[in-house]
């Protein structure tokens, strides 16, 4: 079985809006060949492959393009923190934490939109010093949360994208700096709307009458559900706990402001319900090379129940989130602990698991939905390459 990339439901949206102009499009040499790749001539071959150009091509050389043309301006889109000029040194941790005050903003998306400043407020005369300032802060950010893999790999990612060599070769540094800023000021822009475009992506998949099981609480999962709620579609959702910090207790009344269906199930009822379950939806915490996720603990048991009762699973995260990680089982991860109350006194002699997030393997796993488009996990690797590339 093979998917459709997020360029051909973005193209498709784009074209139900204009049918006029899509019929002539439609007789274009590019869109025949685009409609007779979507019949997959060669069976053998990855359709993954076959349109591989064409998914870079349209999905990655005009990302941020894309995006705005998808989702426009959003209501909810907030300005830049205010930059207080109080005579006080800058700090890139400060500027984390004022992006951090935005509810809705991914701690991955404040580090990025913080190193972006760093630019921005830099006194360095040369590329070189730049980039050892723009080193020293990436360092500060991902030591601030060393569990966070999400931070650690949006970091990454923007000293990646900002800082490629080809991007540099100007005449002077007040050129090179402003093509810095430029470019890291996109890179904020397509960071902070990659949640709306898997939204857009997932809503393909959702039907009239189906049922969701979802997994603690994930802001992108949200997003998807929501636009599917605002779509006028029916359905219905099974939240889990989410234990141990119970996250899923938020989601749940989440749905209910939406007026959508919901019910609460203790973890341990995951395989007692999912006979009822048309599919899965999750978020994740990273994205590792494999294709596998790490994610809430109860991540793993849920997709081992789901694969052996045939019910995809589908994962919903953001391109900055893909980490150049290859665990090959549970203890390969530096732990994330967290306090478990049981509501009763354990004694000292008892040991108790504070592990918070687990380890899916890909085998597990149906579709993962990126604003890269929506890949297979096999693929993962691939695009984890072209990322760091």
């Amino acid at each position: 079985m093979w998917w459709r990339s997020a360029s051909f439901i973005l193209d498709k949206g784009q074209n139900d809006e204009v049918q006029d102009e899509s019929e002539s499009l439609r007789l274009s040499p590019s869109n025949t060949s685009m409609a007779d790749t979507l019949q997959n001539p060669n069976p053998k071959i990855s359709a993954y492959y076959q349109t591989r150009a064409d998914h870079h091509g349209v999905v990655t050389s005009d990302w941020l393009a894309q995006a705005q043309a998808a989702v426009g301006r959003h209501p909810d889109d907030l300005p830049p923190p205010k930059v207080e000029d109080s005579g006080k040194p800058f700090s890139v941790i400060d500027e984390f934490n004022s992006w951090r005050k935005q509810p809705d903003l991914a701690e991955a998306v404040a580090a990025i939109r913080a190193l972006a400043s760093v630019i921005r407020f830099s006194q360095a005369t040369t590329m070189m010093e730049l980039e050892i300032e723009l080193k020293k802060a990436s360092d500060s950010l991902k030591s601030w949360d060393t569990t966070s893999i999400s931070l650690t790999a949006g970091c990454d990612l923007f000293m990646r994208y900002v800082t490629r060599t080809s991007a540099l070769e100007y005449e002077n540094f007040n050129s090179a700096k402003s093509r810095l800023i430029e470019r890291a000021e996109r890179f904020g822009e397509i960071s902070y709307k990659a949640r709306r475009i898997i939204a857009m992506l997932g809503q393909d998949f959702i039907f009239d009458g189906c049922t969701i099981l979802v997994h603690g609480f994930s802001r992108v999962v949200l997003e998807v559900l929501k636009t599917a709620a605002q779509n006028k579609k029916l359905f219905r959702v099974f939240c889990t706990e989410g234990r141990p910090d119970r996250t899923g207790l938020r989601l749940s009344n989440e749905m209910a402001k939406l007026d959508v269906p919901v019910k609460l199930l203790i973890d341990s009822a995951v395989a007692y319900t999912m006979g009822e379950v048309d599919m899965v939806f999750v978020g994740a915490d990273g994205v590792v090379e494999s294709g596998g996720i790490i994610n809430m603990m109860g991540t793993y048991q849920i997709a081992l129940v789901a694969h052996s009762m045939n019910k995809p699973v589908y994962v919903a995260a953001e391109s900055y989130k893909f980490a150049r990680l290859y665990p090959l089982d549970q203890k390969d991860m530096a732990p994330a602990l967290r306090p478990i109350d049981f509501g009763v006194p354990i004694p000292s002699k008892v040991e108790v698991e504070t592990s918070a997030r687990d380890y899916t393997p890909p085998q597990y796993l149906t579709l993962l939905f990126t604003d890269l488009g929506v890949l297979t996990p096999s693929v993962v690797s691939d695009e984890l390459i072209q990322l760091y590339l």
